[in-house]
């Protein structure tokens, strides 16, 4: 069951996106009937694409998007790796510190000492 839209702001974006898909289609000189045919769907349903309708399934879309060679952009939607509102909350669940392992003390002989760790020009040792 597709579910309706309320928001403002949601069916406004919509509307943008439908247009958006109108607009490449017509720069590409790409009938309706044609862009139905390559779609596999009906005229109508690329109108209803067109008018950001809200129950157009997310597969026209995609087709779409691959009929007009756009198909990456539904591939890199919300990638994790520019997602900056996922990367900003991951980021806030970072430990504010990390505490040293403890290890448990035993006989002291010089096989069992910690090597100290040089840093390197940065600054950095592992």
């Amino acid at each position: 069951m597709a579910v309706k839209v309320n928001s403002v702001s949601a069916r406004r974006a919509l509307e943008a996106l439908g247009a958006n898909i109108k607009t490449a289609r017509l720069k590409r000189r790409i009938s309706v009937k044609g862009f139905a045919e390559r779609i596999g769907v009906s005229e109508s349903t690329v109108a209803r694409l067109e008018k950001g309708d809200d129950g157009v399934s997310i597969g026209t879309l995609a087709m779409a998007c691959l009929v007009l060679g756009e198909i990456d952009r539904i591939s890199d939607f919300l990638d994790a790796g520019t997602d900056d509102t996922g990367l900003l909350l991951e980021r806030e669940s970072l430990p504010k510190r990390i505490d040293r392992k403890r290890t448990p003390k035993s006989s002291s002989s010089s096989q069992d000492k910690a090597v100290p760790i040089a840093d390197d020009e940065e600054g950095v040792g592992f």
